[in-house]
């Protein structure tokens, strides 16, 4: 008896264990994370055998770091251009998935205006991340001038008490933050729809764990992107309910907005992924973004682009069929 019932623990073991994961984010909970919430919330990750760990990030946190020495198995990158960073520093880390095809930033105008030149001649409140990221692109290909720039504080105010001002957001929140604080419908112009094809919320991990785990990764990327397809598309009350508990400050009011604006202009799921599933990266899309980068004098010309990030994980249209038809 005893021998058997060693036998039949020791068979049981490997369909019990889950591999243990940590992954940081960028920023508190919120629904530009949602695939990752839902995915750990309705059983996804442990279905693909998988015990994941999501650590928020925050104003005073720094998950990047983390990646690198250990900490984390994977960190939610904002957009490619810390990919091109981790080349330019050495940093051993790689993208291997790019959860939204379309870089979410926006700039918010009052009523009236009709084009994203006509923002060239209004006050600009441009956060110092955003004056030596997109908007060094707006002055190469759009001709914008920093002398009309004033520093964004994350607050409305300044742009809705200056009519002839727009200022920088996240088509998820900060126009929804417009619409109750000032009572108007604002004019949004995303960057994306504009040139600006950066990847956004990528999902980064070291070069190690690609070499030596690469079905760990895989299982992960997968498992993510089924957890933004039911996010989106299904039902996303488990995910919006891990998302409340970790930032109790979250409501259902701006959850239901963001993931509404993220299907509305295609911010996960359009262009490549449509074909080759949530988390599609292509060679073209790095490289001309690269090149725009390049010639706005954001990144240096030199660095290999190619190792920044990897196409083993993506491309396999993991998913597809649970888009609606």
């Amino acid at each position: 008896m005893a021998a058997a019932a060693l036998m039949c623990g020791t068979l049981a073991t490997p369909a019990l264990a889950l591999d243990a994961v940590r992954f940081g984010t960028n920023w508190v909970a919120e629904a530009e994370h949602g695939g990752f919430y839902q995915a750990l919330a309705d059983g996804t990750y442990a279905r693909y055998g998988l015990d994941v760990t999501i650590v928020p990030g925050g104003p005073n946190v720094n998950n990047r770091i983390l990646l690198p020495v250990g900490k984390l198995d994977f960190f939610m990158s904002a957009n490619t251009l810390q990919s091109f960073d981790a080349v330019e520093h050495n940093i051993p880390t790689v993208a291997v998935a790019a959860s939204f095809q379309k870089d979410p930033q926006v700039l918010i105008a009052h009523p009236g205006v009709d084009k994203l030149t006509d923002l060239k001649i209004k006050t600009l409140f441009v956060s110092p991340e955003g004056m030596v990221s997109y908007f060094q692109w707006l002055k190469a290909d759009y001709g914008f001038d920093e002398t009309r720039v004033k520093p964004y504080t994350f607050n409305a105010q300044p742009f809705l008490a200056d009519k002839n001002s727009a200022m920088q957001g996240y088509v998820t929140s900060e126009p929804y933050a417009v619409e109750t604080q000032g009572g108007f419908k604002p004019k949004v112009f995303l960057l994306a729809d504009a040139g600006f094809d950066a990847y956004s919320t990528l999902i980064e991990t070291r070069r190690d764990l690609v070499e030596k785990r690469p079905d760990l990764v895989q299982r992960f990327v997968d498992a993510s992107a089924i957890g933004w397809y039911h996010y989106i598309y299904g039902d996303s009350r488990p995910g919006n309910e891990l998302i409340k508990k970790q930032n109790p400050e979250m409501t259902d009011a701006l959850l239901g907005y963001s993931i509404a604006k993220m299907k509305d202009y295609g911010i996960v799921d359009s262009g490549d992924s449509l074909k080759l599933g949530i988390g599609a990266m292509t060679d073209a899309r790095m490289k001309s973004f690269f090149d725009k980068m390049v010639r706005a004098g954001v990144v240096k010309p030199g660095i290999d682009v190619k190792r920044a990030y990897t196409l083993q994980f993506v491309n396999k249209s993991v998913g597809v069929e649970l888009r609606p038809k």
